[in-house]
């Protein structure tokens, strides 16, 4: 079986244009992000897909492997997706280009799930965090995922889901974080399906594998990533770097 780590990496983020460029510890985000990726040892090969030269170039002068998207994309499933369309390989990771404090723990557990499939029934697996916090819960900024008894997703919501009626039926609330381990095929069926009606209602695009017919299956984690979506957030990080003795 043959595993790989893809980093989308687009330059033009709306909230911090620029941001995977910007400096931390020396080096740009997304070269922290993409050698971080690296030194877990759990991937073949490690990727940058972007459609920015000065990205490419980033990556390929500290002699990585970049890949130029050679269409706009409007997700990160599709920049993938037409990445690997021609290479061999079996499982494709999601590992999030603004995250450069990798989180070993829950890579390996999506993985896993490949590996423990013997009969091939499981398309996607992805990650959730058990939420408490009132706010936390209503924020529709925070995607909400409901799943089986096997932890598979039922669906995905920015609403509250399940609406707790009874309250006094005992309720867990998890948020899904966007990280994802996909098999190949199902990138490119993903890919070669335009938006989804409850897609384009929700902006969750782990809708559209759903209504295609994809199993996606849901790991519990605790660790919360550490993104860089602000330059407040950058500052952190830089702190961070620093504490754990990285070179400034």
């Amino acid at each position: 079986m043959k595993i790989i780590a893809m980093i989308p990496a687009r330059y033009k983020a709306s909230r911090f244009p620029g941001k995977l460029m910007k400096d931390l510890g020396g080096k740009p985000v997304i070269l922290r992000t993409y050698e971080a990726a690296l030194q877990t040892g759990l991937f073949d090969e490690v990727f940058v897909v972007t459609d920015s030269t000065l990205i490419f170039n980033t990556i390929s002068e500290a002699n990585g492997k970049a890949i130029m998207s050679k269409k706009e994309h409007e997700c990160g499933s599709d920049r993938i997706a037409e990445a690997v369309e021609n290479l061999d390989v079996d499982i494709v990771v999601n590992v999030q280009g603004d995250e450069p404090f990798i989180d070993e723990i829950s890579l390996k557990k999506l993985i896993h799930v490949f590996k423990e499939d013997n009969h091939q029934e499981i398309d996607l697996a992805s990650l959730k965090v058990h939420i408490t916090n009132k706010e936390d819960i209503e924020n529709p900024n925070n995607v909400k995922v409901i799943t089986d008894v096997h932890n598979r997703a039922i669906y995905f919501s920015r609403s509250v889901i399940p609406f707790h009626r009874d309250t006094y039926v005992e309720v867990n609330y998890y948020k899904h974080k966007g990280v994802y381990a996909f098999r190949k095929q199902a990138l490119l069926d993903f890919y070669n399906t335009p938006m989804t009606p409850l897609e384009a209602s929700e902006k969750i695009e782990a809708i559209r594998y759903q209504e295609i017919g994809k199993q996606i299956k849901m790991v519990e984690t605790s660790v919360e990533s550490i993104g860089i979506d602000t330059p407040e957030d950058l500052e952190k990080a830089i702190k961070l770097i620093a504490q754990n003795g990285q070179s400034l």
